[in-house]
């Protein structure tokens, strides 16, 4: 007899597989303690196998093993599926040993719980980064994380400035809950979302690909698991939007950071890495002599950066310079009643997008001296103002172009048959 079941493996790393997780699959249930698992009918079988020692494996092609919980002999006798989808390792009390929701990758499952200090992580691919859901006492956060960096660019504080001890996903949304096991807030679908499906959440996801986080629910109506919230809206919001050395416009299309390159170096014609010939060799011997370069109208999605305040613009491009593993800085005037500035450096230049006038942000980016091949600070604000523009002016100028065309061949449309009939 065969069993079949319906389980989230999102607690698995399988690093030497090609496909590092394997979400909501079929498991079959053998007589002898294995677990077959398949993504398809035409995939590669993986065997998830109990040992007599009480400890989980995973294995693929060649019986090479990818995962295992290392529970070898802590008296592990069973494994059983709970009802809330949780994979625990039992003893021959009944007393837990180990747990995959204690284990959580990039997928948290209706009824599972994180506590404060612990996160969800997702790796996305072709990138040394990767995004990270972590659970803090203030507030819940989406951060971009590459090597020693790490900024936040999403958050949900809740209100009257109080702490959170857990959140665990209930069938409307994620709850956040105090110390005292008291939901002091939650996240959760519109209500026009929540009637139109009429289906409780299944489960959270931090994308691979975007890093943005959402919450799904089964519909009917195409078969299949649906978004009902997430998290950021706006794809200039995200993190890795454009690469790196790229500004994401107002209309959302990505834009290199168009600085002309030295004579003496290899033109970039046709390359799509933005940075080359502007960015690196800033620290150790023989360090490259830099100048930063300003964009006006230009913000970041990313936060949690050093912040230095009441300090003037040309203050805080020198700050950057002076530090080596600076790479952009940020300068902000807001007001809120009265003028501050502010200074944030960053060790990256990524997440970076247009904003609208007036906003008071100003973003500077350290490149080599020379790199821009001009002189004096009118040559950057004209450089700045074509460059932050020429993809939006490009779209408006198509969008008007067509608009114009269509007008023109409908009015021709209209007239010909009349003079015809005169």
């Amino acid at each position: 007899m065969q069993l079949y079941l319906f389980i989230s493996l999102s607690f698995l790393h399988l690093w030497p597989f090609q496909n590092r997780y394997l979400s909501w699959s079929f498991l079959e249930m053998s007589r002898f303690g294995t677990l077959v698992i398949t993504q398809s009918l035409t995939s590669n079988i993986c065997v998830l196998q109990l040992t007599q020692d009480g400890d989980l494996r995973l294995k693929g092609p060649k019986d090479r093993v990818g995962w295992r919980t290392g529970t070898s002999g802590q008296g592990v006798k069973r494994l059983q599926i709970l009802r809330t989808v949780n994979l625990v390792l039992l003893d021959g009390l009944g007393n837990i040993k180990w747990q995959s929701f204690n284990f959580p990758t990039d997928v948290m499952l209706w009824g599972q719980r994180l506590s404060v200090a612990s996160r969800l992580i997702s790796f996305p691919t072709n990138s040394t980064s990767y995004y990270s859901l972590e659970i803090e006492q203030s507030r819940i956060a989406l951060y971009l994380n590459s090597g020693k960096w790490n900024y936040s660019y999403w958050e949900f504080k809740p209100n009257k400035n109080r702490n959170i001890a857990y959140v665990q996903l209930g069938r409307k949304g994620l709850e956040l809950f105090n110390d005292k096991q008291k939901k002091i807030a939650q996240i959760h679908p519109s209500d026009h979302q929540t009637v139109q499906f009429g289906q409780p959440l299944r489960f959270l996801a931090l994308g691979n690909r975007t890093g943005n986080l959402k919450l799904y629910l089964y519909s009917p109506s195409i078969a299949k698991f649906d978004a009902a919230f997430q998290a950021l809206n706006t794809t200039c919001d995200l993190p890795l939007a454009c690469k790196p050395y790229g500004i994401c416009t107002l209309s959302s299309a990505c834009s290199c950071i168009q600085v002309l390159i030295a004579e003496n170096e290899t033109s970039r014609s046709g390359n799509s890495d933005c940075s080359q010939g502007i960015s690196g060799g800033f620290c150790g011997n023989g360090k490259t002599k830099a100048e930063m370069l300003e964009l006006k109208g230009v913000g970041s999605v990313l936060r949690g950066a050093p912040k230095i305040v009441n300090v003037s613009k040309e203050a805080c491009a020198s700050l950057c310079l002076e530090d080596c593993n600076c790479t952009s800085a940020l300068y902000s005037t807001a007001k809120g009643g009265m003028e501050v500035e502010e200074c944030f450096l960053y060790g990256m230049v990524i997440g970076v997008k247009q904003v609208e006038r007036g906003s008071g942000l100003s973003y500077m980016v350290k490149v080599r001296k020379g790199a821009h091949g001009g002189h004096g600070k009118s040559n950057l604000k004209r450089w700045v103002l074509v460059l932050v523009g020429v993809v939006d002016g490009l779209i408006i100028h198509l969008v008007f172009g067509g608009l114009g065309y269509y007008l023109i061949k409908k009015r021709r449309k209209h007239t010909l048959p009349n003079g015809h009939n005169n």
